[in-house]
């Protein structure tokens, strides 16, 4: 029944016939022609091709569920047999954003592959909601990030806890009068700006200007929404993106204010068109994560990448 199941399931993940032909290396017609032989073996169609994007049946769910367990399976058993090969061979797939997977994955990619040339390293660069169901369906091993929606399906493990700062458009008028809360980018890289005597700006001086901030279901965003709130205002929202790095840049044009990271602050060369100020601890602070799927074979890549990733 599930002869042909890689056909239906790339046809899933791309919800295009066209796509899935492409990366299946066939034609359209040649594709078409499989899925209807698997949907004729099964009795019902799979997918509903009334919607676009293409759609599931309610039969077509249960199939791809179906489906997702089997090349789990396969693929616990893969890292076992690669395990007993003590790491000359196999694969390892990693996620991130456009921030870490710039500036945050490849020095510990590079370590790991000195140490094990033979494994296949490959980087997934998404926004946190298409990783996290690649991670769902077992497309990647482990991604970088915050908080994700649904934790309970992950296993996770603390990278670095860091803080969030507010990231001005130096040309902002609003900067004369909070000078004497600004830091200085070497700071934030020190850690020294985390001391006592450094005082966190009064945000509610930056109602009405306006904001840059990433799109509702990104942590990020949820964290500045509530940091403004507790400053008894909602941020004047200028533009919605999808990624924290693209919000530093817009931030950096002159266009609006955003909440960022120290990680980035830490790591991207500094760009004299911004000013940081201190956010209040309280809501601020959060864990920055490495994150896989609950209940898979955790293979001895996976282990050995994240006894690695502890050194930086």
């Amino acid at each position: 029944m599930f002869q042909g199941m890689e056909y239906v399931y790339e046809v899933y993940k791309e919800r295009s016939f066209s796509k899935a032909a492409q990366n299946l290396f066939i034609s359209q017609p040649s594709l078409s022609a499989n899925v209807k032989r698997v949907e004729a073996r099964i009795g019902y169609p799979i997918f509903d091709r009334s919607t676009k994007p293409l759609g599931l049946t309610e039969l077509g769910e249960r199939y791809i569920r179906s489906v997702e367990q089997i090349l789990s399976v396969e693929s616990g058993f893969s890292d076992y047999v690669n395990d007993c090969g003590e790491l000359k061979t196999g694969n390892l797939i990693l996620g991130g954003s456009n921030l870490f997977s710039s500036w945050i994955l490849p020095p510990m990619m590079a370590r790991f592959a000195r140490k094990y040339p033979s494994v296949k390293l490959v980087l997934m660069e998404e926004r946190t909601a298409r990783l996290q169901e690649h991670l769902l369906a077992g497309d990647v091993d482990i991604m970088i990030d915050y908080g994700l929606a649904g934790e309970e399906a992950f296993e996770k493990k603390l990278f670095r806890t860091e803080r969030l700062v507010l990231a001005v458009p130096r040309a902002f008028e609003i900067n004369r009068r909070m000078e004497a809360y600004r830091i200085r980018p070497e700071w934030i890289r020190s850690g020294y700006y985390l001391q006592d005597e450094i005082l966190p700006v009064p945000l509610d001086a930056f109602r009405g200007e306006p904001f840059v901030l990433l799109k509702p279901d990104n942590d990020t965003r949820k964290h500045a929404m509530k940091i403004c709130q507790a400053h008894g205002f909602t941020p004047k929202i200028l533009l919605e993106l999808d990624q924290q790095m693209t919000a530093y840049n817009v931030t950096c044009s002159g266009m609006g204010i955003s909440v960022i990271g120290d990680t980035l602050v830490q790591k991207v060369p500094e760009n004299p068109g911004v000013v940081y100020y201190k956010l209040p601890k309280a809501l601020s602070e959060r864990g920055l994560y490495f994150y896989w799927k609950r209940g898979r074979y955790v293979s001895r890549a996976m282990e050995e990448f994240l006894q690695l990733a502890q050194i930086f």
